[in-house]
This record gives structure tokens, sequence and C-alpha cells, in this order.
């Protein structure tokens, strides 16, 4: 079998294990280990990780296995913290890619009658992310699930629709489930199909209004810094600053509504937050303005819903009434 650049790979001679970033030659490539670095492999010295996900909804019982062709599916995996059912206290929520895709996803939940991003990334084949954990006493306040995905390869691939689906799981569902052991999970876990037809693919071709075109060409794009190996990493500053002012996010706002102007600006605090919390960042400072107060409110608001984070009223002599600032523990 071929690796590809996002493989995740096991070594043949030595404990330990890591994934395919590029190729020196016909017979080497370098591989990320967890620390970082990137260091040379001879191909012949690595196991690619294919292990995955197969379940039968004709069997009862759904057992786990390895196949020599692999069958390219995507899970939303429940992780209970114990085997019995009546001692189990929290849950854990994983997505789990079953492919030989990479994906770029958003998980998000039901907040009443809106949905509310929690995690969003790139995973690669083959590969898990851990998504939420909850207490069981608030499992029901969790039932839907909605996720979205877009699949690709850094090489020649059948394109693929996007995923896009909700998932209504609550205790009754989980307690008609089958549990399923599984070596990448500490315990039996619930599996739930999400995608497994790669081979059917469908050409879908959509054009944007004049209106949509205005619009796009008004958000400045946002860049994540590129990461980079520990061994090339400078030493980088703990501390973040935004600016939400419209102005600031976009070239142009005199076409847009007031609701307009505050979800582009929830949203790029939602994704400088999810940026901090991923990278390490210890205290981000966040510009938002006096005005009405209701951008203040929904910044607030969305960090009721994340833990290990504490906020306050920012240095007045340095921001004035108009920031918070925002401490990652």
């Amino acid at each position: 079998m071929k690796l590809r650049i996002g493989d995740k790979v096991r070594f043949l001679n030595e404990v330990g294990e890591g994934t395919i970033v590029s190729f020196k030659d016909k017979e080497t490539v370098f591989v990320e280990m967890p620390d970082g670095f990137e260091i040379p492999y001879l191909t012949k010295h690595l196991v690619p990780v294919h292990t995955e996900l197969i379940l039968n909804p004709e069997v009862e019982n759904m057992d786990m296995a390895v196949e020599t062709v692999l069958s390219d599916s995507i899970y939303f995996i429940i992780e209970p913290d114990h085997e019995m059912p009546l001692l189990v206290s929290d849950y854990k929520f994983y997505l789990f890619n079953s492919s030989s895709y990479n994906i770029t996803f958003t998980y998000s939940v039901k907040d009443e009658a809106y949905f509310q991003t929690l995690k969003h990334g790139e995973l690669g084949a083959y590969q898990k992310v851990f998504l939420k954990q909850v207490k069981r006493n608030f499992f029901q306040e969790y039932a839907y699930h909605k996720i979205e995905c877009l699949f690709f390869k850094n090489m020649h691939y059948k394109s693929q629709i996007p995923l896009a689906e909700i998932l209504f799981i609550n205790d009754r569902i989980i307690s008609q489930a089958t549990l399923v052991k599984h070596t990448e999970f500490k315990h039996s876990v619930y599996a739930f199909i999400l995608k497994e037809d790669f081979l059917d693919t469908q050409v879908v071709e959509q054009t944007l209004s004049p209106e949509d075109l205005t619009r796009l060409k008004a958000i400045k794009e946002f860049k994540q810094p590129v990461k980079a190996s520990v061994a090339k990493q400078k030493i980088k500053d703990l501390t973040r600053e935004i600016d939400l002012h419209i102005e600031e996010l976009v070239d142009s706002y005199k076409n847009l509504t007031n609701a307009q102007i505050l979800n582009i600006q929830t949203e790029r605090f939602e994704r400088e937050m999810e940026y901090c919390l991923s990278n390490g960042i210890k205290k981000l400072i966040v510009i938002h303005g006096v005005g009405n107060g209701k951008l203040k409110q929904e910044i607030l608001s969305i960090l009721k819903s994340i833990d290990g984070v504490s906020y306050y009223d920012a240095s007045y002599k340095n921001y004035g009434f108009g920031a918070t600032e925002i401490s990652i523990h």
C-alpha cells in the first residue's frame, strides 16, 4: 500500500508513531513526531496505521476488523467512561475519519433554536479528533450534533460531495445501541455512521450572484499562523490582541446590516478564541468598543460555554471601557 502525505504511521524497529508531512525521495519520507520535530525515515521501516471501524448494520453484534481493502467511512463516536451503562459518569465525543481522505470539519451543537460551533479544523486520513466531554447528567442537553466535512487529498482524487449531517442522540437511542470495541479507544464505543459512499460522485455547480461576490470581496482573509516544527519555532508571545471594530475586519461595511456586522464580529472572535485554545495562548485581549453593548454580551455568552477560562474588563489605562481580558488556564 502506498504511503501518502497525511498518513499516520508507526515505526517498524522502534516504539512510536507520527504523520507523514513530505517526501525526501522515492525511498524516504519526513515524519512529524508528536513534539513537532520532522525526522526522515525509510518507507520500508514504516507501517501505515489503517485501523478502522467496520460496521455491518445487518449483524446484531457488530465487530471491529481490519480489512486488506479499505472501506472508507466517517463516524461520530460516543465513548462512555465505563463498560456498564449504570456506572457511566462521562461521555466523550469524537469524529473518526476512517477514510483515505483528509477532511476539514466543523462540529456544532444545538443551543435552543440555533447551533453553536464547538470545534473546527482539519483531520488526517485514518485519524480521530476529540470533540467534547459531557457529564451523564447533562447528556440530554447535547442531543443534536451537527457535523460538516469537506474532503480532499494531497494527490489526484475523486471529488466528494461535502458532508452535512445532524444527528439526534438521546438516552433512549443510546440504550438501544450496541457497544463496539476498537483499539483506538480505551472503552467500548457507540458508533454512528455519517458517510460511507465514497465511490459514487456527483457534480454540483453553484453560481454566485453579484451581491454574493461584492460581500465576499469585502471580507478580509483571516490568516492562521503556519505551524512550524519545534526545532525551528521561536518562543512565541503568550498574549494576543484582537480588535473587533468592523472597520478592522472588512474593507467596506456600508451595505451590511447591524445583524450581519455582529455576525462577522462574533465569528472572528470565535475563530480567534479557538486558535488561542489550540496553540497554548494564555491571554487574549478583545477590543470590542462600548457601543450598545450587544457585541460584548455576545462575547460573554460565548465565554460562559467554554471551560477553563476567566474574563474581566481589560486595563482602563490601555483600552478604556471597550475591552475584555481573557485568561486561559
